[in-house]
């Protein structure tokens, strides 16, 4: 069996704001992940009540991990705020 070759997709220090939304995403059955476009870019692929979602967009080492939290946060606040 052939090993994959592994991808660096750089480093990010999740700030706890980052860190709460995403658990209560996982807690909430809200997934989402890198996918490899190529080496060097990757899209962010979201699941949310059985639905998935591609993000277009594509992204490099280290940011993408800025937009996966980026859209932790997103649901994270839009599900808070309809509770208000």
């Amino acid at each position: 069996m052939a090993w994959a070759k592994k991808i660096s997709m750089g480093t990010y220090v999740a700030s706890e704001l980052d860190l709460k939304a995403y658990r209560w995403c996982i807690r909430n059955k809200i997934y989402i992940a890198p996918k490899a476009i190529n080496e060097t870019r990757w899209s962010v692929v979201i699941t949310n009540n059985g639905r998935t979602h591609e993000d277009p967009s594509h992204y490099i080492k280290g940011l993408i991990w800025e937009k996966i939290y980026e859209y932790y946060k997103y649901y994270y606040e839009k599900h808070i705020s309809q509770r208000r």
